[in-house]
């Protein structure tokens, strides 16, 4: 049977887009005035492309005769090729055929209306796949129509097709949806400044482009999504603008109005990557890295997560009023093609609602710092974060809400260096009895960890100080990691896997089972 190459899977799977294509997309966007989405237009490429092959064939199938070996042709005739990309062809001359190893057969001459001239065998009756009669589809009985394959075939060619475009300057991309640059409604400063003026109003947003069309009059015969992706494009290239909106929804928010903690990194997040040889850590260890789950930790991304994420806050998006964008919390969380996203956490104890924002470069969450403050969580709570009813809203709650008074390790600066001691406090929450911290001394602190980074001091020097504080808290003289990574990160921001390296690699210390390690005899500090 000789197929349609539009109904062959192998075609679709090496298919290259080529300029004929983009041709026809641009067409496609000018007539309809509507950005399309890849999939969409990958989608529409397919469908176009089978419906060409379809007229192709009808077409050369009306001018004249299918070839099979087995006809017998006359002098003049024309005669359409399928095998040949259905080209159509004259009969020039008929000859005898010589082969022993045949029956007697012909040969007629053909001179294809490119000029071309190719002999064929004719009245060959020795058997040929082309004889039979399913060779030659001409009815679309056993064939998918253009629409099935476009359905099939046009999600195949999504990934190459948005490369593609992304390559070519002609088009753009807003929200997911594609149209031509030179094509865009114009809007210019007067349009820009009254869109500022209403965010202005609105508290710096977010609004949706739509809202804003309002007041930012553009020529009403422009259709509707193509004035909505116009201002979108304009908004996107002045710095005044920021999109905010995760995927799918475009929201718009002034950057002036924005927190300055999502416009730059608060320090206490910041972090400069720290080489370090993983193969070093036992697997025990590894086990441990990964129930920390910190953003900056290399781990496998999970599929999916159950909910509600349990995780233990620690001290610096304690400070922040953040949480971290961890493997498994970047699943519980929005996200998109931009830098900034705006959500909402609701309080799943209270309901009370407050401005939430992904911030995906410095992989953290911010947006609840009066939270803690006014709920007392502490570093080690646990906190568990989950999906709300609607989309754009996020339920945080602390374990078991229930205030009481707990003997915990408290930090506070003495002789410059970080120092512990055990006090009674007031926990409002369950918390990790390895990794909680109290304080009542940010200032030194924030000055200590200032101190830390000017001096540039190593992740080595710095366990070197906070290890034999926490030996003096136990009785039985060793140090959980955990316990030591909650307490590190109070003056230096690491992920476990760079300290664990510490741990392994220095004469100073020994572990003991279960991530627990001691100072080796004579190390000092004890």
């Amino acid at each position: 049977m000789i197929q349609r190459k539009t109904q062959s899977s192998a075609y679709w799977a090496d298919y290259a887009i080529n300029s004929e294509d983009l041709q026809y997309l641009s067409t496609l966007l000018v007539e309809d005035e509507l950005p399309r989405s890849t999939e969409e237009l990958s989608e529409a490429m397919v469908l176009h492309q089978a419906r060409q092959e379809e007229a192709l064939i009808e077409r050369a199938l009306s001018e004249g005769t299918p070839y099979r070996p087995k006809r017998s042709y006359e002098v003049g005739e024309r005669v359409v090729f399928p095998v040949l990309d259905y080209r159509a062809g004259e009969v020039l001359e008929i000859r005898p055929g010589h082969n022993p190893e045949y029956d007697s057969f012909k040969v007629i001459k053909v001179a294809f209306d490119e000029g071309e001239e190719r002999e064929f065998a004719a009245e060959f009756e020795n058997g040929h796949p082309l004889n039979e009669e399913r060779a030659v589809v001409t009815s679309g009985e056993e064939l998918s129509s253009p629409e099935e394959l476009a359905s099939r075939f046009g999600p195949q060619l999504k990934e190459r097709l948005e490369a593609r475009l992304e390559s070519e300057p002609d088009f753009i991309r807003l929200a997911d949806k594609w149209f031509r640059k030179d094509l865009l409604v114009e809007v210019h400063e007067g349009h820009l400044n009254l869109a500022e003026a209403v965010l202005d109003v609105a508290g710096g947003g977010p609004m949706p482009t739509e809202a804003l069309l309002g007041d930012v009059e553009l020529p009403e015969e422009i259709s509707p999504q193509l004035r909505v992706f116009s201002l979108n494009y304009a908004l996107q290239q002045d710095e005044r603008f920021d999109e905010v909106g995760p995927a799918g929804e475009v929201l718009w928010y002034l950057r002036r109005l924005e927190p300055e903690a999502i416009q730059s990194t608060p320090i206490y997040l910041q972090y400069q990557p720290l080489p370090y040889e993983p193969p070093l850590l036992t697997s025990e260890m590894r086990a441990l890295e990964r129930g920390l789950d910190d953003e900056w930790s290399d781990l496998e991304l999970p599929e999916r997560v159950s909910e509600p994420v349990e995780m233990v806050l620690i001290y610096p998006h304690w400070r922040s009023g953040s949480l971290p964008l961890s493997n498994r919390l970047s699943r519980i969380f929005p996200s998109a093609r931009t830098e900034r996203i705006r959500f909402t956490f609701v309080d799943g104890d209270t309901g009370e609602e407050m401005p939430g924002w992904v911030v995906q470069e410095g992989r953290y969450v911010y947006g609840l710092e009066a939270w803690y403050r006014e709920n007392g969580i502490p570093v080690g709570a646990y906190l568990e974060i989950s999906r709300g009813e609607e989309p754009e809203k996020i339920v945080v709650r602390p374990r078991n809400r229930r205030s009481r008074r707990e003997w915990v390790r408290v930090a506070s600066v003495r002789n410059s260096k970080l120092a512990f001691e055990m006090h009674k406090e007031d926990i409002a929450c369950d918390y990790d009895e390895l990794m909680v911290v109290a304080t009542d001394s940010l200032g030194e602190l924030e000055r200590l960890w200032k101190r830390t980074r000017q001096e540039d001091r190593s992740l080595d020097e710095v366990v070197g100080d906070v290890f034999p504080e926490l030996v003096k808290l136990s009785p039985q003289g060793n140090v959980h990691a955990a316990t030591l990574y909650s307490a590190v990160n109070v003056v230096m921001r690491t992920p476990p896997g760079p300290m664990l390296e510490v741990l392994v690699t220095s004469d100073k210390y020994a572990p003991v089972g279960d991530n627990y390690w001691v100072l080796h005899a004579g190390a000092g500090g004890a």
